[in-house]
């Protein structure tokens, strides 16, 4: 009998606690506008933090509250801003689609005797933890004699969330067909070799180094040394040398690929060409760095 009045009792509070909690809610109800939750179904949910905000959510809200322009989300392009603007009443520019570059071409190259044969040179053994940052605080700028190039240790690759940047012999390289333009690898990078460009560029210089010519050539084999070759040949004047650093203004560039021929360092990558300069050893295992 003791059992069922305990029963009951614990019933009745049950009932009475989801009463008022029912009541509670009708009363401090607060109305949302349905358009937060649309913007929000705009959006892919990704949450990488290309808009500058902690994630989808904290965008859509500081979209609608008038506090951040539509068309921030990288991952969601052009389609996405177009359709927040619909919901928002408003115009919103065309998105032009960016990928992530990394300005350097210094893939490490070494030969059946392990020797170094092309690349940035290798000046230390780094055994340390593996991350770009911490890498870069140890033996002057790292283990690399170009204080510019790429450390090669996947810190931006572990950031990225679509698996559209990896290291090939010691360079981070990007899957243009998976970037989507975040930019989340360019904020972990400790040497700031990450930009934002418009795809399918047939004229690359993947350099950043700033350093004079001769100092660049005992960094880096493949290195731009500014010697203002490129600059010469373009017949639209797209190059120009800033800094001992040769810089392709993409407005003016036609793709028509002579700055690539005349490069003494074979740095100028044309995708139209198949083969620049002499042939180059297939990579093989080098030292671990």
């Amino acid at each position: 009998m003791d059992i069922i009045i305990a029963i009951a009792i614990l019933g009745g509070l049950a009932l009475i606690f989801g009463l008022v909690l029912a009541a509670a809610s009708k009363v401090f109800y607060v109305e949302t506008d349905p358009r937060l939750d649309q913007l929000n179904e705009c959006l892919p949910g990704a949450n990488c933090g290309g808009c500058g905000y902690a994630g989808c959510s904290a965008y859509a809200e500081a979209v609608f509250n008038g506090e951040a322009e539509i068309g921030k989300c990288a991952s969601g392009g052009n389609a996405c801003a177009q359709a927040m603007a619909a919901i928002m009443g408003v115009k919103a520019e065309t998105v032009t689609r960016r990928v992530a570059m990394v300005r350097c071409s210094g893939e490490k190259i070494f030969d059946k005797d392990g020797s170094q044969i092309k690349g940035a040179k290798v000046k230390g053994n780094y055994q340390g933890f593996h991350d770009c940052l911490a890498a870069s605080k140890v033996g002057g700028n790292g283990p690399l004699s170009c204080k510019y190039g790429c450390l090669g240790f996947g810190t931006c690759t572990k950031v990225c969330k679509y698996g559209a940047i990896k290291v090939v012999n010691g360079v981070a390289k990007v899957d243009e067909s998976l970037c989507v333009g975040c930019m989340a690898c360019a904020n972990v990078c400790p040497r700031h070799l990450i930009v934002p460009v418009e795809p399918d560029r047939n004229v690359v210089i993947a350099c950043a180094s700033l350093a004079k010519g001769a100092v660049t050539t005992r960094g880096c084999t493949v290195g731009c040394i500014g010697c203002g070759l490129c600059k010469k040949v373009c017949p639209e004047g797209a190059i120009t040398v800033e800094n001992n650093l040769a810089v392709i203004d993409y407005t003016k560039c036609t793709n028509c690929g002579k700055c690539a021929t005349v490069c003494p360092k074979h740095l100028i990558q044309d995708s139209n060409v198949e083969n620049l300069g002499e042939p180059i050893a297939q990579p093989l295992n080098g030292p671990s760095v």
